[in-house]
């Protein structure tokens, strides 16, 4: 967790900075192995499933906007964003929230499972470690939001047009359900926990 969020913390190529912050993502989920108990797994599969979502989301919104040869993969290519695209950045914006933990995403509920699952094995020193790395992943993810809706477009947003058909059903189905998993959690933890107990 620490070594992904500090990596990323000091990115300014999006990319870069997404792929850094799937090495903290990792270290949630090792949390709840290491947890070792069936909410633990639950979790961990709860987890997998909504991170899968914000992944194949905010990398179908970054590949868009970078366009033919990357040309745009600095995080300030995103200025603007909202102004000319505002569905394409109110989609990363789902993605973006549910990789902090915001309420009402998959992303929260995830980390909410997987730190419960920890102080239920008396784990409160990874259990506060991993509200730590949380509270700095906000910062760089936060950044970007800033870019996107407090600043003027960019030569990258300007250019860019309207997500182009290949890109849409990632970004709009994803959103979609990540925000049903983030509302809705009850029917994917049932099933979760219920394979937590074959498995064990």
């Amino acid at each position: 967790m620490c070594v992904g969020n500090f990596a990323a913390l000091l990115q300014t190529n999006i990319k870069r900075m997404l792929a850094y912050s799937s090495i903290a993502h990792a270290g949630y989920v090792l949390v709840a192995l290491t947890a070792r108990n069936n909410d633990g797994t639950a979790a961990l599969m709860f987890y997998l499933a909504a991170y899968a979502l914000m992944n194949i989301g905010a990398f179908a919104a970054v590949a868009h906007l970078s366009g033919k040869g990357d040309r745009f993969v600095n995080i300030d290519d995103f200025k603007g964003l909202a102004r000319k695209q505002p569905l394409t950045a109110a989609m990363f914006t789902v993605f973006l929230l549910s990789f902090i933990g915001v309420p009402l995403t998959g992303g929260f509920l995830g980390k909410f499972y997987i730190f419960k699952a920890a102080l239920e094995s008396r784990l409160i020193w990874l259990t506060v470690l991993g509200l730590l790395n949380s509270a700095v992943a906000a910062y760089y993810y936060l950044r970007i939001l800033v870019m996107m809706y407090m600043h003027e477009p960019s030569e990258a947003t300007e250019a860019s047009r309207a997500a182009v058909p290949r890109y849409q059903p990632g970004t709009v189905t994803s959103s979609a359900r990540n925000l049903v998993l983030g509302i809705f959690p009850n029917w994917v933890m049932e099933f979760a926990g219920k394979s937590a107990s074959l498995v064990r």
